[in-house]
């Protein structure tokens, strides 16, 4: 059995890169999932971020509303330290169980995506570390494609390891700027 971390930068290809492992049949754990699910109504975390945040940050239906909260986050690293520090340990709890179930189930290859595995100090928990990355002109196009400003982009990029690091961190890079087709080749050698 092998494990893989992978991560990358916010609009670098993380998602891509699990749906083609996904479609080899590769065991994905994917960290943004979790995260949705930790914050959905009547979880703990949900109303912990409320008290430390304010209830605007719930809708009608209960729901966080991601977008009101990354506004006070990404424009103050203490309010990014004070999410974090509610939300990654329940993340980290929850996908480190799922590795072990699939390590039960004995998956043969295991790959977790974890937009911030660097900066958590996650890959211990790892055979090898991939990171997808692309160049930042591709990333601003991806991510103004999505809708989002130049301030939210270079809030989130801020927030995160800048790529260079991550990739020289890394045991292996995928050059996501190609075609999906060779985005899967470089992750077939890989594993």
């Amino acid at each position: 059995m092998k494990t893989f971390g992978l991560t990358g930068g916010i609009g670098m290809g993380k998602s891509a890169a699990a749906k083609l492992l996904l479609e080899r049949g590769v065991a994905v754990i994917d960290t943004d999932l979790i995260a949705r699910q930790v914050v959905e109504p009547d979880q703990p975390a949900l109303r912990e971020l409320a008290s430390v945040f304010g209830a605007e940050i719930i809708g009608r239906d209960s729901r966080l509303i991601r977008e009101k909260l990354a506004e006070i986050v990404f424009a103050d690293a203490e309010s990014r330290r004070q999410l974090e520090a509610i939300l990654h340990p329940r993340i980290r709890e929850a996908w480190l169980h799922q590795l072990e179930l699939r390590r039960a189930e004995g998956a043969p290859l295991i790959v977790a995506v974890i937009p911030l595995l660097f900066e958590t100090n996650a890959t211990a928990y790892f055979d090898a570390t991939v990171c997808v990355a692309c160049s930042a002109r591709t990333q601003e196009e991806r991510l103004r494609n999505r809708g989002w400003t130049i301030e939210q982009i270079e809030q989130r990029r801020r927030a995160q390891w800048p790529s260079e690091k991550k990739m020289n961190a890394a045991d292996y890079v995928v050059w996501t700027e190609g075609s999906l087709e060779i985005h899967a080749a470089q992750l077939g050698r890989i594993i």
